[in-house]
């Protein structure tokens, strides 16, 4: 009998799959209907113009064949441009890659700089596919726990700090997060960076939802440090602005050393991303900025119902974090394990939320809810529907 490879073998089923199954038990009813709040999907469709400009582009016989392995050149001009503005810094298009999507950004990069045996700090709860990966390629998830603030779950420089050994080969952070929603602080991130270089580490940055954040001041001033391309590397999606998750088209933007990696990993696992997808991305940044501004505010909107639906703790559920698409709640019943009070509120309020130790250690007392794909009225019922 053939022989898997036993970090594969090793490694959990996707999760998500797993607890659809909880929806065959769920009795929905035309004045109760499933509050779908398990995964991070846009409730809207693309923009028309970009459907109808993607529709005429799959017509071009030249959009069959393969682009340059990093991506094609107007993209990456563009997407360099775009991050040199909002970040207030210089982003060339050297430092661009695009990928297919954001997580196979995170797969090469996590390529390019650990093998086996070696260590990444990665803080809980955390994107549980970002676990899976490391551990199909030997390389060990340090858990870095966050603590429930006023300011969401944040990740402490001086604990990252000490889990730094021999085999750390970076540090991870998702901002803002999934699955907590927490907003990182421009400090908070110069202290990681800080702390990265200073152990000659990488920081990766995963700002998969940065576009759901208001206008204002840049996120973050990492770009602007003259040191920037010795080991920071930034991980990007269309996907979730443009409303593009099946184009599969992200980006990753780092210094050269990084780079040069980037482009043996991606010639030999997808060659060149989709070359529609890029397309799609590019027509989205010349043109659809007010588009993306509006579905922001339509995300911010429901920030601001979230509030107001757990204001007086429903049930004894609590909001801990909210931000971009996600909410992370503590559940009241000190007795019972997440996955039996996510699985009991399928069952009796049609409520589908992911139970918290699916996203990392210590989190049996918290669920995660996405509500991109439910509205205002759906906030409001599933404060309701837990009060009951």
């Amino acid at each position: 009998m053939v022989q898997i490879n036993p970090n594969i073998a090793a490694t959990a089923e996707p999760p998500i799959p797993e607890a659809m199954a909880w929806l065959s038990e769920a009795r929905p009813t035309p004045e109760r209907p499933l509050l779908n709040l398990a995964q991070a999907v846009p409730s809207y469709p693309p923009d028309e113009s970009l459907m109808q400009a993607m529709a005429q582009a799959a017509l071009n016989p030249e959009t069959a064949f393969y682009t340059p392995i990093l991506g094609i050149q107007p993209l990456r001009d563009r997407l360099a441009q775009t991050l040199s503005r909002d970040y207030g810094a210089t982003v060339d298009s050297a430092d661009v890659a695009i990928t297919a999507g954001g997580n196979h950004a995170f797969c090469m990069a996590v390529l390019a700089l650990a093998g086996p045996g070696d260590e990444i700090i990665v803080p809980q709860p955390c994107y549980f596919n970002h676990e899976m990966w490391c551990r199909m390629q030997g390389i060990r998830t340090v858990p870095l726990p966050c603590r429930p603030g006023p300011s969401g779950m944040l990740p402490d420089p001086q604990d990252a700090e000490r889990l730094i050994g021999a085999k750390t080969r970076a540090i991870l952070l998702v901002t803002p997060n999934n699955p907590t929603g927490t907003i990182y602080s421009p400090e908070l991130l110069d202290a990681f960076h800080e702390l990265a270089l200073r152990h000659g580490i990488a920081l990766l940055v995963d700002e998969t939802y940065r576009d759901f954040l208001d206008d204002g001041a840049p996120p973050h001033r990492l770009f602007q440090s003259p040191d920037w391309r010795e080991g920071f590397v930034h991980l990007y999606s269309f996907s979730k602005v443009y409303s593009l998750t099946g184009y599969r088209v992200g980006a990753l933007t780092a210094g050269p050393a990084i780079m040069g990696a980037i482009g043996k990993i991606a010639d030999t696992v997808t060659i060149c991303p989709s070359h529609i997808g890029q397309l799609a991305a590019l027509y989205g940044l010349d043109r659809l900025d007010q588009w993306k501004r509006d579905r922001r505010d339509e995300m911010s909107a429901r920030v601001v119902a979230l509030d107001a639906a757990f204001a007086d703790d429903p049930g004894g559920y609590r909001l801990i974090s909210r931000g971009a698409f996600f909410a992370y709640l503590e559940h009241p019943h000190a007795d019972k394990g997440a996955a039996e009070v996510a699985r009991a509120l399928v069952r009796e309020r049609s409520i589908f939320v992911l139970p918290g130790p699916i996203f990392g250690e210590g989190q049996e007392r918290f669920l995660r809810a996405a509500f991109a794909n439910v509205d205002e009225a759906g906030i409001a019922a599933l404060g309701a529907r837990l009060g009951l």
